[in-house]
């Protein structure tokens, strides 16, 4: 049986030598930051030879692209303008994300 990790977002990328460091982070439930948003928290490490990193990040660049293919995501740099419906609820870019520039 495998185990599964929910993760908000990776907090840091360190390249030691050969060997490269992918810290995962989720927002806590209890910890809140100076205007009550959750804390990032770090829950776990991935540690991985630095040539298996570039394997894992072409694999993310190919799943990337499907996305946006299929419209499930957009990224910054190709919104022109939100649609009419998305400015009158208040949000910004939908499914655009500040680590696809």
């Amino acid at each position: 049986m495998s185990t599964e990790l929910y993760a908000d977002g990776i907090g840091e990328i360190t390249v030691t030598g050969t060997i490269v460091r992918i810290d995962v982070m989720s927002l806590s439930a209890v910890e809140r930051d100076e205007k009550n948003n959750p804390r990032p928290v770090f829950r776990q490490r991935i540690i991985m030879p630095v040539d298996a990193f570039a394997n894992a990040v072409d694999l993310m660049q190919k799943a990337l692209t499907g996305l946006v293919e299929a419209g499930a995501v957009r990224r910054i740099g190709d919104i022109q303008e939100l649609p009419a419906d998305d400015t009158q609820r208040g949000q910004t870019a939908a499914n655009a994300s500040p680590n696809f520039n």
